[in-house]
């Protein structure tokens, strides 16, 4: 199969911190406010992300075990050289809608919401909560949320061919999100108003663009 860079996309889900305050900021704040009996706030926090990246996992490792199975019929080259390109652009797409220069990507998280839909319901069940058992379940429900990012990182899980490494490209992505969205918790309004900033978020697009691209050189230098 063709190498999967895990380091880009651990790369790619640090850099794109911007987007991840702007769709799961109020989600964090409002789990370590409305922590019932008292509940202290960094075991919930670090349960919640628990789960979140233990669904991203799930969702690598399905993709990644799908696409393994229609690979491993033969002659199966062509396709997966199609999936690494589809997976590359879809980083410098999402690289230039974190720069604010395009929202095309954001068209892609209309297709989970049907799914959202029927997951949201039972998030509100488990609310207020009350202990870390509970933040990991809501994490991992959550996990399932619509996001531009992480269906680009997604398509790299495609791209591996294995659930296995299907599963380790989203764990990459999993923790380079995961600085940003504990630091979220106890310094919430603050990261929100930096992560806003114009240069801030035109420096973290052109980085997760610039990864894209970066992944796509083989292409033109005949190495893939």
């Amino acid at each position: 199969m063709i190498e999967t860079n895990f380091w880009i996309l651990f790369l790619a889900g640090l850099l794109g911190g911007g987007h991840c305050v702007g769709m799961c900021g109020g989600i964090v704040t409002a789990l370590t406010l409305q922590r019932g009996g008292g509940a202290p706030r960094w075991p919930i926090l670090a349960g919640y992300n628990l789960g979140r990246i233990a669904s991203y996992c799930l969702i690598g490792a399905l993709l990644g075990g799908l696409a393994g199975g229609g690979l491993g019929l033969g002659g199966a080259r062509p396709y997966q050289i199609a999936l690494m390109i589809l997976a590359n652009l879809m980083l410098v797409a999402m690289g230039l809608y974190l720069a604010g220069w395009s929202n095309a990507v954001s068209a892609l998280e209309g297709l989970g919401r049907p799914i959202w839909r029927r997951i949201q319901p039972r998030v509100a069940r488990l609310l207020p909560i009350r202990r870390p058992g509970h933040a990991v379940l809501v994490g991992a429900l959550w996990g399932w949320l619509p996001c531009g990012l992480v269906y680009s990182a997604s398509l790299s899980a495609l791209a591996t061919g294995s659930a296995g490494r299907g599963g380790l490209a989203m764990l990459a992505f999993g923790l380079g999100t995961l600085p940003n969205l504990l630091l979220m918790g106890a310094f919430a309004e603050t990261l929100r108003q930096w992560a806003q900033k114009r240069p801030v978020r035109l420096a973290a697009g052109l980085g997760v663009a610039g990864m894209g691209l970066y992944n796509l050189l083989p292409l033109f230098t005949g190495t893939i």
